[in-house]
């Protein structure tokens, strides 16, 4: 039997995790479940798997958790501490789904004790990529990588050689908005409404304006050291090849399965060997077509400014990611139209002066509360 924490359970990422450590309940041992304020979910989700210990990230929902999982003997906690102490808490894998920067603090807690962590967090190798890296040299973590996307070129890469790797291709759906020719007008109905995943709104936004593939591209920089040049994005509306990688040789290997998350968090939780999931297998016959087209960089500008952002490096990947957070959240609220998402981000990334590179995750932290503070600001005088 092995362990498990799920930093993040009630999410998509988390609820299919559970999914597949429920259908295989007898191998699993559930050590900590975590999320944000959904108490009656995390309550339901800890007594279910027996888990032992529930933390929700707002301390106001303390109380409630402690009532739901009274006499049940699960300790209950709250806080950003005590999301740290749980995720540094033994276990044989991590499942780190947190979104955004709330999740920075407790991979790094996951990494510092040198375990095994499934990476589902983008931001923490967006925000903080070489403080992550390094932190996972020093300290013998391993770092399994959960998005579609790098999960398939993790699995493209076994047993080759990164030397002999010509082109790493990320590919994307191109979301919701591809063949939309007004975007002035897209509502957040709209923008959330993805054709192959089902994934949260602040997710499923990104992959409308495509910042998503614009992260994950910087993401790649840090998890796939072949050089920012070798690593390129196509558009494939399908979302059958999840992404490739081409060798000098001129062989290209390609991962394919369903569009469904299931399929590389198995892929991280049974490694270096496979498991059993529910995915249908692919039906190519009936699937019958792949189409692919280069990105749009005129209408969506995400994947090159955040190019550009990896290509300076230091502190530009948090601006960038800080900025697109509140960007987006104002976006939801109908604070902010689709269309100046990217171009407030690009205002946060050009005006002002650039912080220095961070050396800590506290100097990750600095440069994303300075760069929100900057994007309200660009907010309010919009």
């Amino acid at each position: 039997m092995r362990s498990i924490s799920i930093l993040g359970a009630t999410g998509s990422v988390g609820t299919s995790t559970l999914d597949l450590v429920r259908r295989n309940r007898d191998a699993w041992r559930v050590t900590a479940l975590t999320a944000n304020t959904d108490v009656e979910k995390l309550a339901k989700l800890a007594r279910e798997f027996d888990a032992e210990i529930a933390v929700i990230a707002d301390d106001n929902c303390l109380v409630g958790l402690e009532e739901a999982l009274s006499g049940s003997g699960i300790e209950a906690s709250s806080g950003r501490a005590a999301l740290c102490e749980a995720a540094a808490r033994p276990a044989d894998i991590t499942m780190a789904a947190i979104v955004g920067c709330a999740g920075l603090g407790p991979v790094m807690a996951a990494i510092e004790r040198g375990g095994t962590v499934a990476l589902a967090n983008k931001e923490a190798l967006v925000s903080a990529g070489e403080v992550m890296t390094a932190a996972v040299e020093k300290h013998g973590a391993t770092l399994l990588p959960v998005d579609s996307e790098h999960n398939a070129i993790f699995q493209c890469l076994q047993g080759e050689r990164i030397d002999d790797v010509r082109w790493i291709t990320l590919t994307a759906s191109g979301g919701p908005l591809r063949t939309v020719q007004d975007l002035s007008a897209v509502t957040p109905e709209q923008a959330v409404a993805h054709p192959n995943w089902d994934m949260g709104a602040k997710i499923s936004v990104d992959s409308a304006t495509m910042f998503n593939k614009g992260l994950e591209l910087i993401e790649a920089h840090h998890l796939f050291p072949v050089g920012l040049e070798k690593i390129r994005i196509v558009v494939h509306p399908q979302s059958i090849i999840h992404s490739m990688v081409e060798y000098r040789d001129g062989s290209t290997l390609a991962q394919l399965g369903p569009s469904d998350m299931r399929v590389p968090i198995a892929s991280c939780l049974a490694w270096p060997r496979r498991m059993e999931t529910p995915c249908s297998p692919l039906d190519l016959p009936k699937i019958g077509e792949m189409s692919f087209f280069e990105p749009d960089e005129e209408r969506f500008p995400a994947t090159r400014l955040a190019r550009e952002a990896a290509a300076e490096g230091g502190a530009a990947p948090a601006v960038l990611n800080a900025a697109n957070e509140v960007a987006v959240a104002a976006f939801l609220a109908g604070n902010l139209p689709f269309t100046r998402i990217a171009v407030l981000v690009e205002n946060v990334l050009t005006r002002g002066n650039r912080p220095p590179a961070p050396q800590s995750l506290d100097d990750v932290l600095q440069i994303d509360a300075a760069a929100r503070r900057r994007a309200e600001e660009f907010l309010e005088n919009a």
